[in-house]
């Protein structure tokens, strides 16, 4: 038991491991509504932009939250409004707009003597890094999204199933389109300092694929999602610590081993009920 309670005697464990959490539930909820829209990229994408906002704050003598919080909203409203385009795919959009703001940030840190930024840490994740600020940040993140759930459910989850259909009944699927954009760019910058920017992609993925195994109820989905995101952060986290390891690379393998298993078992489990149901039909009258 010594290798689940040294790490707890740590601070800097203890606020990794409730930044983890969050984070994990956090990009859980989201993935289903990312997974659901095809929109997988956009994980990917927003996490690009972070650097270009980090590089910019860094030049302009502010604070990294700050740029990366500004580059992801600006990219979440441009991908939304390049998107809307006629003859271009959202997936289009995303990668024409964050990479060009990624390919900004690479320029401007190579410029700028004495930026004081880890560019391990900004790509792969930081469990040292965690302190009270960050915790904060994501603190907030959590209660705004969870509101915007609790407030505009029915809207979010028809907007996400079929937007042409949602916004012939009414709804102002456009706005909350560009609302689930905005949240997700929130998401990134919270969720950058437990992940990294390479791995983010991954964590608004992979919980959502696991969860549509085992269940086609999208509140079901979410719930299972959510539990799952934070559970992995969990696992993550203590084989980091053990393994000294980047956080978000242990997070990401957690969340693919368990997806991978559940993949087998639910594959094995669909053979041998197909092969009952053979079976059955062979020796019916």
């Amino acid at each position: 038991m010594d290798w689940l309670i040294e790490p707890l005697g740590f601070g800097f464990f203890q606020r990794a491991l409730v930044a983890g959490v969050l984070v994990g539930g956090l990009c859980g909820s989201l993935s289903v509504f990312v997974v659901q829209r095809r929109m997988s990229s956009i994980g990917h994408g927003l996490a690009h932009s972070v650097l270009g906002g980090v590089g910019i704050a860094l030049a302009l003598g502010v604070h990294e939250y700050l740029g990366a919080a500004a580059a992801t909203a600006v990219a979440a409203v441009l991908i939304d409004r390049v998107g809307r385009r006629r003859g271009l795919h959202v997936d289009a959009a995303i990668w024409i707009v964050t990479t060009a703001l990624f390919a900004l940030g690479v320029v401007v840190v190579s410029r700028v003597e004495g930026v004081g930024v880890s560019t391990e840490s900004l790509l792969f994740g930081d469990v040292l890094g965690v302190g009270t600020g960050d915790l904060a940040l994501i603190g907030a993140v959590s209660a705004g999204f969870a509101i915007l759930l609790l407030a505009r459910w029915k809207a979010l989850v028809f907007t996400t199933f079929d937007h042409d259909v949602a916004a012939a009944m009414g709804v102002a699927a456009g706005r909350h389109e560009a609302l689930l954009n905005l949240a997700t760019a929130a998401v990134v910058v919270a969720s950058v300092r437990v992940l990294g920017v390479l791995l983010i992609a991954s964590a608004v993925v992979l919980p959502a694929a696991l969860a549509r195994l085992l269940t086609a109820s999208f509140g079901r989905l979410l719930a299972l999602a959510t539990v799952v995101g934070s559970a992995a952060a969990v696992v993550g986290l203590y084989a980091s610590f053990h393994l000294n390891a980047p956080s978000g690379s242990t997070i990401v393998l957690t969340g693919t081993t368990a997806f991978a298993v559940v993949l087998v078992v639910v594959a094995v489990r669909t053979g041998l009920a197909r092969r009952r149901g053979i079976a059955e039909a062979h020796r019916a009258p």
